[in-house]
């Protein structure tokens, strides 16, 4: 019998070589991760889970996170509709701002957001009359995760509002469909699982965001301290331990957010029959 030829040549070596660049780059610095936790007992991960710095670190982390990529959402929702569904001077000018945040070191972005938002900087001044203080507080660190989360929306759901066959809006305003009622019943299933990847990516680099966090954050324990940096003056202590439980910890509570996600992202594309 003669043997099959495969459309794509090469794809055994591709394969094996992605599998084996995603092994040393992703799962076995996260099976080491996971090893290293496992030595501990129970009692001992437990002790220092319970511990109320890393109760508060990882509340600061994973709520403000939630927090920032919701936000993004709206707002992300908002920019896309405007660049997409409208001509205005200037629009190209604000699309290529949308990808500031992807290209600036994020020690620069805290620097930058520190100044502006510090009680004598340009946005800060005018908030301290109204009492409203942003640097240093942890109002500071979910700026700078919208900050850093806000291009990931944009991106995600850009490309499939651009492609939404307009046909199907006019189809519904014929059929005396007012504008709200065209874009809940017709424009919104078509983007929704477009909207909870982006609100995924956000969160997903919210939690880890690190650089521009620790110079707004005021970094002060039980109050503004994330748990990344928790993480780094566990291992600048040398108790390992600690940060390696942090660590897994922070990555299985993502893992579990994500896959909720994913699933709401799959039960959305079966109603809608499309894919972002």
């Amino acid at each position: 019998m003669r043997r099959s030829h495969s459309v794509l040549p090469g794809f055994g070596l591709t394969l094996g070589l992605t599998l084996l660049w995603l092994s040393l780059v992703v799962l076995i610095p996260l099976a080491a991760l996971f090893f290293k936790t496992a030595e501990l007992s129970p009692s001992r991960i437990v002790a220092i889970l319970s511990a109320a710095r890393t109760l508060n670190a990882l509340k600061i982390s994973f709520g403000l996170a939630l927090i920032a990529a919701s936000v993004n959402l709206v707002l992300g929702a908002v920019i896309v509709w405007a660049l997409v569904r409208y001509e205005f001077p200037g629009r190209r000018v604000l699309d290529a701002l949308i990808d500031i945040p992807f290209a600036l070191p994020t020690a620069v972005a805290g620097i930058a957001l520190t100044t502006l938002y510090a009680e004598n900087g340009w946005i800060g001044g005018w908030l301290a009359p109204l009492g409203i203080k942003v640097s240093f507080t942890p109002l500071g660190i979910l700026v700078a995760l919208i900050f850093i989360g806000l291009p990931f929306v944009v991106r995600t759901v850009q490309p499939v509002l651009e492609d939404l066959d307009h046909e199907l809006e006019e189809a519904a305003a014929t059929l005396g469909a007012g504008r709200w009622t065209t874009i809940r019943r017709v424009v919104l299933p078509a983007v929704l699982p477009a909207f909870l990847t982006g609100f995924a990516l956000a969160f997903a680099r919210a939690v880890g965001e690190y650089g521009s966090v620790i110079f707004i954050a005021g970094n002060l324990p039980n109050v503004s301290e994330i748990a990344p940096l928790l993480i780094v003056i566990r291992l600048e202590e040398f108790r390992y331990a600690d940060a390696t439980t942090i660590a897994a910890t922070m990555l299985v509570a993502s893992f579990l957010l994500l896959f909720v996600i994913n699933g709401l992202q799959r039960w959305s594309e079966s109603r809608t029959g499309r894919t972002s």
